[in-house]
């Protein structure tokens, strides 16, 4: 049993963060946003909507600087305030930011948002034991060459899910006859929207590369029509 303690402990330890984690994401959402008003946005949300048979999709404004968008635990949608200043200055477009609400919409019904916080639950607890047995052998780097192992897990699991909601935003796209032509220019946007410059080995970030993506929606396209033509 005194061998299993560490394990226990760090299971324990994982699931009170999880716990915590899921409170403090709905209190600062709750705190912090609004509905959308905008209705050229709200227009395209209606077609998505139309084409998943809803009566509606809401959409709620975050209000962080951050250019994003989000899906909640519990399912709701968000922009971030940052994103919308973008649309309100020209730089993106109703139909792009519907491509935004189609990919949360993915991560939603794929059932990311959930399995992320279980997969925050498991890296957590892979954290706490990698750091409790490497420090025995590395004393002052075994913390760190723990969270490179766990932040290394989460990210390869994060770009599955984020190829998997591009996927589904397509799908949900061409569904509603807007098509996937804003969804790869908001993505060949992308840098200079958020003023960020991919760099770093791919395995660690968790987001896949832009071109990657865009040519991940372009071969997702191209089968689907050949599917139809057949």
């Amino acid at each position: 049993m005194l061998k299993l303690a560490p394990i226990l402990l760090a299971l324990a330890y994982a699931l009170l963060m999880y716990r915590f984690s899921v409170w403090r994401t709905h209190r600062m959402l709750d705190e912090k946003s609004r509905p959308l008003r905008d209705p050229g946005i709200l227009a395209v949300a209606g077609r998505l909507a139309r084409a998943l048979d809803l009566p509606a999709i809401r959409v709620h404004v975050f209000d962080v600087e951050p250019v994003n968008g989000l899906a909640a635990p519990d399912g709701r949608i968000f922009l971030t305030e940052g994103l919308l200043r973008k649309y309100r200055a020209g730089a993106v477009s109703a139909d792009e930011l519907g491509a935004v609400i189609a990919h949360e919409l993915g991560h939603v019904a794929l059932g990311h948002t959930r399995r992320r916080m279980i997969d925050f639950t498991g890296a957590n607890a892979v954290f706490v034991l990698l750091t409790a047995f490497l420090s025995r052998f590395v004393p002052f780097l075994g913390v760190f060459i723990a969270n490179a192992i766990a932040g290394a897990l989460m990210a390869r699991m994060s770009r599955k899910d984020e190829f998997e909601a591009d996927a589904y935003a397509s799908a949900l796209l061409i569904k509603a006859g807007i098509g996937t032509a804003p969804q790869r220019s908001l993505f060949q946007k992308l840098g200079a929207l958020t003023g960020t410059r991919e760099s770093g080995a791919a395995w660690l970030m968790s987001h896949p590369p832009l071109a990657e993506r865009i040519a991940a929606i372009e071969a997702n396209e191209a089968r689907w029509h050949d599917a139809e033509a057949r």
